[in-house]
Parts: structure tokens; sequence; C-alpha cells
């Protein structure tokens, strides 16, 4: 592999943090929710990410769970999984706390006010790029390797 991917899927997931996320176990659909990421952490961004939500969100009750993303260009593609846990870091939620954030509550002291950390575990992570060869095969029919088509790891984040 010539570059990082793990870079490539945080790079992507700045430039559109939205993830689906899912507790494991549940019949209920994931959810869109927008990533509050720590980039003063570095590159891996410390291994967790944010979420801004309310008490009654069917993600609140924490626990083991995945998310899913897929980047705008459509060439970065991850699951990750993760442990959903209540934030209680106030200096930590006031460095996320944003007008965004703060149209969808009451202020900061809303009581429906939570803010969920997930706690990532590992990380699938695919890249899309078929270059030039890749796009002559499709316009073509021609079988395409899946060796051509990108780069695939899973790694503990």
């Amino acid at each position: 592999m010539s570059h990082d991917i793990k870079d490539d899927f945080w790079k992507a997931l700045a430039a559109s943090p939205v993830l689906m996320v899912r507790r494991n176990g549940s019949d209920e659909h994931a959810l869109p929710m927008h990533a509050c990421l720590d980039k003063d952490l570095g590159p891996a961004y410390g291994g967790a990410v944010w979420f801004f939500t309310e008490r009654d969100n069917r993600l609140a009750s924490g626990g083991p769970a995945m998310a899913q993303f897929m980047s705008k260009g459509h060439d970065v593609f991850a699951c990750v999984s993760g442990e959903l846990v209540e934030e209680t870091d106030e200096g930590l939620i006031d460095r996320f706390w944003s007008n965004p954030v703060e149209a969808w509550f009451d202020g900061r002291d809303d009581p429906k006010l939570l803010v969920l950390r997930m706690d990532l575990g590992d990380i699938e992570i695919w890249t899309a790029d078929l270059g030039i060869k890749g796009r002559l095969k499709l316009l073509t029919g021609s079988r395409i390797d899946p060796q051509e088509a990108g780069d695939r790891a899973k790694m503990p984040v």
C-alpha cells in the first residue's frame, strides 16, 4: 500500500462527518449522526468520536455499536465498531459546542441534551480507485480484478 488507508478515512470523515450508527443487537435502523472529531489528538483523532443527541434517542442507552461511513466522492467506505458511552467531560462538551449544535437544543443546559462518545474498537476501510485502466474496463465490460479496484484494510483504531 503506497499510502495510509487509515489517514484516507479520517480525512474523508473530517470532510463529511456523518456516520450511520446502530446499536449492536438492535432491530432498529441505523441513524445518521454528525460526528465531532477531536483534531487536536492527531490523525487518529484519539480513537473516539462524539455525537450530540437527545436523551430519548434510540442510541441513548449506549453499548456496543457499529457505524457505517461513505465519503462524499464515494471513494472511501468504512465500517467501525465501538462502544457508545455518555460523555461527562464538560470541557470537552464545551469545546464541541457550536451554533449548529445549539440550533437543536435550548442552550447548553437543556435537560434533553445528551453527548455520546463512541470509543472506537476496530475499523474496516475500503478505498475505491479504479484509475484509468479500471474505468476503461468498465466501459468495455472487461473483467476487473478486485486488486485493481482500491485498497482494503482491517485494523484496530
